[in-house]
């Protein structure tokens, strides 16, 4: 369960990036964050990660109490969350098998473990025989592919997708939001941040539309303005 409780977010300069948010989101949901640049959908992403702290209000992910995580726990707390961002992020100089394992090290997981889950994953992202390969091998749509297993590396409770189809033709937009679909269908929480009308026109999910800072729509079947 994820909930933002009246949640405001104002900055030294004197900009409201986020102006009593009130959302709650139920394990297993699948939802799209839209609105225009500068509505507040990176501010609460970034809360969400927590990169920042709100200015005041509440935001409850799970067991935790984002307002009142010391940051030694922070590490303990992402590692409930898998992210994908719109720039990939992969290791340009590890294998696309050694990118996916790499998340699974820093935690600690055995080797026996990571030899036997990473292909596993590589097969749920439909990249079976790519494991060897290096990102510049690889399209868009794949490198995103890759970043999407690594964000499932260590079985987090929740995806959330930064502006996933941005760098890569609708094609692959199309496949990687039927990963995402997939994904939700597991038993995952997945949280879509996008500007493209047309995926969530589409998909017929969960939208909760941003302006100025404020929700101003939250309902299900796409078709925002």
């Amino acid at each position: 369960m994820i909930e933002f409780r009246n949640v405001k977010k104002h900055y030294p300069n004197g900009t409201v990036a986020l102006d009593g948010v009130d959302l709650r989101v139920e394990d297993g949901e699948f939802v799209f964050i839209v609105g225009r640049s500068g509505a507040g959908k990176t501010t609460m992403m970034k809360l969400l990660l927590r990169e920042e702290k709100a200015s005041s209000g509440e935001i409850i992910v799970g067991d935790y109490n984002l307002t009142k995580l010391r940051n030694y726990k922070v590490p303990y707390y992402r590692r409930e969350l898998g992210v994908v961002f719109q720039d990939f992020r992969l290791f340009k100089d590890k294998t696309v098998y050694e990118n996916v394992a790499f998340a699974m090290q820093v935690v600690g997981t055995p080797t026996k473990l990571i030899k036997r889950r990473v292909p596993a994953i590589l097969n749920t992202v439909n990249l079976p025989d790519k494991g060897k390969n290096f990102p510049s091998e690889l399209s868009g749509g794949e490198q995103q592919r890759v970043a999407l297993a690594r964000a499932l590396a260590n079985n987090p409770k929740i995806i959330i997708a930064d502006e996933p189809t941005g760098n890569i033709d609708p094609k692959m937009s199309i496949e990687i939001m039927n990963l995402l679909m997939k994904i939700n269908k597991l038993g995952k929480t997945v949280i879509v941040v996008t500007h493209e009308k047309a995926l969530v026109d589409y998909y017929k999910q969960r939208v909760v539309m941003l302006r100025d800072g404020k929700i101003i729509e939250d309902r299900v079947g796409g078709m925002f303005k």
